[in-house]
């Protein structure tokens, strides 16, 4: 018998249960976190309208295999297969994107191989640091990001430079 399926049903009814018992209105807390939801997606809303139009101009003026060439003599220093380059540009920006081109790869070269399992721990060990920072910081009303950007992009090429090595350490390559 398969005992997930009934996780959510449960956890629910007990929410119901607790909040019965606390004598908490729950679809008045309901509407209002909902309003408030909607509040903070129109804020951020021209942000990550912002975003995705740009990622995708770049995909599809190829800006990005472009810029993925130009790049390729310093990642194979790095470690880093050349091929996972539009997946190290495009990460930051947008994670839809960064798993599409991750599919292509695995699609390409096969999830067990040395280029696929790269770029399967790239997305593991990075973040969409200018989508977080949109979303969160336009969340909470910041809107200087002087260091915050550069030390997140420092963390992410770490990350994809340990993914690399971490690959080629546990797997071979």
């Amino acid at each position: 018998m398969d005992y997930s399926a009934y996780v959510v049903p449960l956890l629910l009814a007990f929410v119901a249960l607790f909040a019965l018992a606390k004598r908490v209105n729950v679809y008045e807390a309901l509407t209002r976190g909902a309003s408030q939801g909607l509040s903070i997606l129109g804020s951020i809303l021209p942000s990550l309208v912002g975003l995705m139009t740009a990622v995708y101009m770049l995909r599809a003026s190829g800006a990005m295999e472009a810029l993925g060439q130009l790049l390729a003599p310093v990642l194979i220093r790095l470690g880093i297969p050349p091929e996972t380059a539009s997946l190290l540009l495009i990460r930051p920006v947008s994670g839809s994107g960064a798993l599409a081109v991750g599919s292509e790869l695995m699609s390409a070269f096969g999830p067990d191989s040395y280029i696929g399992r790269v770029a399967a721990v790239m997305l593991g060990s990075s973040e969409t640091t200018f989508y977080a920072v949109a979303v969160y910081f336009g969340a909470a009303g910041i809107h200087r990001t002087r260091y915050a950007i550069p030390a997140a992009l420092i963390a992410d090429l770490a990350g994809f430079a340990a993914s690399a090595f971490a690959v080629r350490l546990f797997f071979g390559g």
